[in-house]
């Protein structure tokens, strides 16, 4: 069940929810007692490893869209 995030727009707490995808616009009350809070933005960051260290030019890609398999 993915998670959410919110903050209340009264205290400006920063809380997370573990709910359905169909619930995840639904009003989510603040911990701290207060009905006004807004769903934060989140991202999911796909890429280079951990390390950052490029591991995917390191795969033998060579650019592109597609890392060069099908420019070639």
């Amino acid at each position: 069940m993915p998670r959410y995030e919110y903050r209340c727009k009264a205290c400006g707490y920063t809380f997370e929810l573990r709910r359905p995808m169909s619930q995840s616009d639904a009003p989510a009350p603040c911990p701290r007692g207060h009905a006004d809070t807004v769903k934060l933005l989140s991202t999911v960051s796909v890429g280079a490893g951990a390390s950052g260290s490029g591991a995917a030019e390191s795969a033998g890609g060579g650019g592109g869209c597609c890392g060069g398999g099908c420019c070639g």
